[in-house]
């Protein structure tokens, strides 16, 4: 197994419209960053992964690229970046920029030439195709943010393809002029210094030609048999791997959408060629039933372990993956999996314990080290989520759900949960910016902060730091080999993983209730690495673990 610096690494996700804001304009900025880069690298991180910070309308939030090569004038320019790219490295940190290929802004210079004529050079950069026979639509394909994926141009009497928002039209990555744009985009900033890129939706890039309907099989077969997984699609990631990132000492990391463990391999198996990591959605996921924005499932704990056991099965020893439980499109960490309220600081630590030793790269999403919580937005003029904002439009001519309703479920599962600005302090705003910020920050700022947590030993944030510096320490953690104990145990997930003569034993109780565990004598004699409480009662063979209480032995 090849031992790349970025498999042991630990990797933290900025938001940066939402981390610091430097300049008090109510927006996050690239200043913003290296002021609190002291800060992350005291969490013992090693990678920092940067949502997108390029040139953009902010139609989605950074995620609609008007230039591949330009940074955003609100987060700063490109000196500011250049600095933060050097202190990042200065620091001993790496760092990763989020690469958005399938689409791009439907104000770049590309698009822009498009629509210009039929006949113009920039036409076969993206999909357009002739209305149906009765006008509409070319097929039936929905956007991922509701709606038809195809929006009318009258200038020329075409449909052109976007999965996303109406701005965001995909590419066309059949033409390779389109390919050799994003490979010189993706050189640009190699050559500067950057250490790899995370690479959003990647495997929509290649279409079925002709664009056939999609079947009725529900959204998840869709995706993964309509949209993701094109006929082409491998063929350009490993062109992409043999032009641009194998020519660095850097990596890839794949957003995962509409991949499952039985077609992982194709992507990031060693001997393929084309990515170096994996981001499956899963976990993520598991939470949810029919989609976002209905209703909310009960948490199944073997569930969960049982994705994490055909995710493992299916990638050992051929390829790797991202370990995330959160990110900038899903609710808070805390709020889904764990208990944000009588025992928000134990199931805080605890998912920190499971997800530690998890096999695979870590991510951390901002704001999870000291505990931030989902929001509650009042209104709907609250909500910023251009995906949130879309279903509760959607829903007011359908009249599915209450306005009450509806909003109730974005409260839940909104993006906008993930995206409240950091909170620094007690102070106005959470000590994030002292103008009013972009989107609100959540009511609990003054009771859960980084200033309060700083230096309080007992705190989430201290415990982060320290299950990190632990974790770098033990090669057991990561590579492991992975043996469930008491698999069907509903409370219950505890393991044994075993590196060479390192041996740990993992047991968590994700109840709110105590429960007791039976373990080998060799396990009761080993050293407690890792205890999110300050004891440990064992009774003969049995250890008794208070409510979301981990421990991690060293047998």
């Amino acid at each position: 197994m090849e031992l790349s610096w970025f498999k042991k690494g630990t990797i933290y996700q900025i938001y940066p419209r939402s981390f610091n804001d430097s300049d008090n304009d109510g927006i996050g900025d690239l200043r913003g960053i290296i002021e609190k880069l002291e800060y992350l690298k005291s969490l013992n991180v090693d990678i920092l992964w940067l949502s997108p910070i390029f040139s953009s309308p902010n139609d989605d939030n950074g995620y609609d690229i008007s230039d591949y090569c330009a940074i955003m004038p609100e987060f700063g320019t490109m000196d500011d970046f250049d600095e933060l790219l050097e202190k990042t490295h200065n620091l001993g940190m790496r760092l990763i920029l989020d690469l958005v290929a399938n689409h791009c802004s439907d104000e770049h210079r590309w698009f822009t030439e498009a629509k210009k004529s039929k006949d113009n050079p920039y036409r076969d950069y993206f999909h357009w195709q002739q209305p149906a026979e009765d006008g509409g639509p070319p097929n039936n394909w929905m956007s991922f943010f509701g709606g038809s994926a195809w929006e009318y141009d009258h200038n020329s009497g075409e449909y052109f393809l976007h999965l996303f928002t109406k701005r965001q039209p995909d590419l066309n990555w059949e033409n390779p002029k389109v390919r050799e744009e994003i490979y010189e985009a993706m050189r640009f900033w190699l050559d500067k210094g950057v250490d790899g890129f995370r690479m959003d939706v990647i495997p929509l890039i290649s279409k079925r030609e002709g664009y056939p309907n999609a079947p009725d099989i529900g959204f998840r077969k869709i995706l993964e048999d309509v949209y993701a997984n094109g006929p082409r699609l491998h063929e350009y990631l490993q062109e992409m791997n043999k032009e641009v990132v194998s020519k660095y000492d850097a990596f890839s990391l794949a957003e995962g959408v509409g991949i499952n463990h039985n077609n992982a391999g194709l992507y990031i198996d060693y001997d393929r060629k084309e990515l170096d990591m994996l981001y499956h959605f899963d976990i993520l996921e598991c939470t949810i039933v029919n989609g976002k924005f209905e209703e909310a499932s009960v948490f199944d704990l073997v569930n969960m372990k049982s994705i994490f056991k055909k995710w493992r099965d299916a990638v050992h020893q051929k390829g790797w993956l991202a370990n995330a439980m959160g990110n900038h499109d899903f609710a808070r960490m805390v709020s889904r999996f764990g208990n944000d309220e009588q025992y928000w600081s134990e199931s805080a630590k605890m998912l920190l314990i499971m997800q530690s030793t998890q096999n695979g790269t870590l991510n951390i999403y901002q704001g999870d080290e000291i505990g931030m919580t989902n929001i509650v937005l009042d209104s709907i003029d609250d909500v910023r989520d251009v995906q949130s904002l879309n279903f509760y439009n959607e829903n007011l001519k359908t009249k599915k759900h209450s306005n009450t309703s509806a909003l109730e479920m974005i409260n839940r599962e909104g993006r906008d949960n993930a995206r409240t600005p950091i909170q620094w302090n007690s102070e106005i705003n959470g000590g994030f910016s002292e103008k009013e910020p972009w989107l609100k920050v959540n009511s609990n700022y003054k009771t859960i902060n980084v200033e309060k947590q700083d230096n309080d030993p007992h705190s989430i944030l201290n415990f982060y730091r320290h299950l990190l510096k632990i974790r770098k320490e033990h090669d057991v953690f990561v590579f492991g080999e992975f043996e469930e104990l008491d698999f069907n145990n509903s409370n219950l997930y505890a393991y044994k993983k075993v590196l060479g003569e390192d041996e740990i034993i993992v047991i968590l109780n994700f109840g709110d209730f105590q429960n007791d565990c039976k373990v080998s004598e060799s396990a009761l004699k080993g050293k407690v690495l890792i205890n999110n409480y300050s004891d440990m009662k064992i009774y003969e063979d049995t250890i008794r673990l208070k409510p979301y209480q981990g421990v991690i032995l060293k047998v």
